[in-house]
């Protein structure tokens, strides 16, 4: 996780601490609107990955994305989470360069098949990626 988490700081030119929030965030929205079977691919493909995204919600108590993605289905999931990255400090490029790196990363570690399959499943991701 470590070597995910310092390769996103560096192509979108943030701080350790922001890249690791960030992941976190992308990873949880993943995990909550894509296909849990292909998600636990993901997560077993990417060391670190699951204990991040459960920290980030135990602080969160369960987190305004969860209760946002719900309430306003998947399209709007999307800008709920585009919402929660600005409001940790992302710009609209930041965000860009994060959601690049990090499905690039998934990809070589998780597979092709596997990362398109839940980006093809979520409304509205597709437009970000």
């Amino acid at each position: 996780m470590d070597e995910l988490i310092k390769r996103i700081a560096e192509a979108a030119g943030i701080d350790i601490d922001q890249a690791r929030e960030a992941i976190a965030i992308i990873l949880g929205f993943l995990n909550k609107e894509g296909p849990s079977d292909k998600m636990q691919e993901i997560f077993d493909a990417l060391p670190g990955a699951s204990e991040l995204v459960a920290e980030r919600e135990g602080q969160a108590g369960g987190g305004l994305l969860s209760g946002l993605s719900g309430m306003m289905g998947g399209g709007m999931g999307t800008m709920a989470v585009l919402n929660e990255l600005t409001s940790a400090g992302l710009s609209m490029d930041n965000v860009q360069s994060v959601t690049k790196e990090l499905v690039s990363y998934a990809k070589e570690k998780a597979g092709d098949d596997v990362v398109n399959e839940v980006i093809s499943q979520i409304p509205g991701l597709n437009q970000i990626v």
